[in-house]
């Protein structure tokens, strides 16, 4: 990996989409530390002690909302985007036909996914403020004092206007990054601000811990990447044989083309993250509506409020049972859609191609189906595991803070940060020895 950074450093064209890359990730990075007017710090760093949401929503900002920054939502918004559309693709006709045209397709299926982008940022900006706006949300009273259109309607559309220009400021950033630099630009976003909190976790954990607990938590990091890098890369190659056809030349010649064979990779992890952000978002919100609840004058709803906020707390053991439950069907769910979209059997048999001992059709679609579950089954377990990692973390070395929150946040990157870290790295390493690999034929050509 470091030879192919320092090739591509000797190279102009690659030493230029590298340092565009990397001053793009600087322009993010400064604007994530921009504050949105009327912060109150000492309640916003109290309230990221208490509220689960508030972390995860941390983790895809690129650390961004832990200062409220313009910058809080990041790309979240664009990702919520992308995954409606990719699962309202199979159900709209006019999306699915899309979907076969191609180039042109796909750009215009970006197009509605940056339109759609901007209602979600400011529906989901008045989430996050008012959420931060409730005077009892912490002992430090409201984050935001000032918002609410009742009593300050300007301020609150000033706040709305910049969250939402920072979220699509963000995504541009993303997609200039994939235009002229290396890798997936959205990606690379996330991964600059999860690795730029690397340094004050190191040194939290040096302090609550001392250096024992450094070196454990250093080990464990070491040991999940290998598991990540391996999972990440497995594939089963499925193989396939292309038919000979008989084409006429002129006169009397006839050419054979075709013949060939070839493999598909099916990958045992094709869901990637978006099965712990979905399953994390949906346990994390029953506790968070319920936390507002826990001071009502009603003692019946005062009461539900509390066995609904300790069910879902992350002290307790069934929390992290349904958590590697429900990722693990979302993980079935999530790649079920992807393999459908690809529609890979009518493809194969529209180009000639068959795997061998199948027949076309339906007995191909319910041999990659039964071949695509088993695989599956090994990626959706990898992801419960990494779902829970923290809880297991905790229960072995024993956090000082209580809870299984504690070993989440004192862990040197997160699980879920892990995964995005590790497989980021694995696809712009891709890119980048893809493209070395290019320049080194055009050089071969050239001579």
């Amino acid at each position: 990996m470091i030879e192919a950074v320092r090739n591509a450093f000797r190279l102009p064209d690659l030493r230029r989409k590298l340092l565009i890359t990397l001053g793009i990730l600087v322009i993010y990075r400064l604007a994530a530390h921009i504050p949105v007017p009327g912060v109150n710090r000492v309640a916003l760093a109290a309230i990221f002690q208490q509220n689960q949401l508030l972390g995860l929503l941390n983790l895809l900002s690129g650390g961004a909302l832990s200062n409220f920054s313009v910058m809080a939502m990041g790309v979240y918004p664009y990702i919520t985007a992308s995954i409606i559309v990719q699962l309202l693709a199979p159900i709209v006709p006019q999306l699915q036909e899309l979907q076969k045209e191609g180039e042109a397709g796909r750009t215009k299926l970006n197009q509605y996914t940056n339109i759609l982008t901007i209602p979600l940022a400011l529906l989901q900006g008045f989430g996050q403020s008012s959420l931060l706006a409730n005077p009892g949300a912490t002992a430090g009273g409201a984050v935001l004092s000032e918002f609410g259109f009742r009593t300050y309607p300007l301020q609150t559309l000033v706040i709305l206007a910049s969250l939402t220009a920072g979220t699509m400021l963000a995504m541009w950033l993303g997609q200039l990054i994939t235009e002229q630099g290396i890798g997936n630009g959205v990606s690379i976003i996330i991964f600059g601000g999860i690795i730029s909190s690397l340094p004050a976790n190191v040194r939290s954990t040096l302090v609550q811990g001392g250096v024992l607990q450094l070196i454990a938590f250093i080990l464990v990091t070491i040991f999940t990447v290998a598991i990540i890098v391996v999972v990440q890369e497995g594939q089963r190659r499925i193989p396939v044989q292309y038919g000979k056809r008989v084409r006429a030349m002129r006169g009397n010649r006839l050419m054979v083309v075709g013949g060939q064979s070839t493999h598909v990779p099916l990958r045992v992890n094709s869901a990637g993250m978006i099965p712990l952000i979905f399953a994390s978002s949906m346990l994390v919100f029953p506790g968070t509506i319920a936390s507002y609840l826990l001071n009502s004058t009603n003692a019946v709803v005062r009461n539900i409020a509390t066995g609904i906020y300790n069910f879902f707390n992350w002290d307790n053991p069934p929390y992290w049972i349904m958590y590697f439950l429900l990722v693990v069907a979302f993980t079935y769910f999530y790649t079920d859609v992807i393999f459908r979209q690809q529609n890979l059997p009518e493809t194969l048999q529209r180009q000639g191609g068959f795997i061998p001992g199948i027949r076309p059709g339906i007995n191909t679609e319910r041999y990659l189906n039964r071949v695509l579950s088993r695989i599956t089954l090994v990626g959706a377990l990898f992801l419960g595991f990494v779902a829970i990692l923290p809880w297991l973390v905790h229960l072995v070395f024993g956090i000082a803070d209580a809870g299984a929150r504690s070993a989440s946040t004192t862990l040197l990157v997160s699980s879920t940060g892990l995964l995005i870290v590790v497989g980021v790295v694995l696809d712009t390493m891709k890119q980048l020895e893809a493209q070395l690999l290019m320049r080194h034929y055009e050089g071969f050509i050239r001579k």
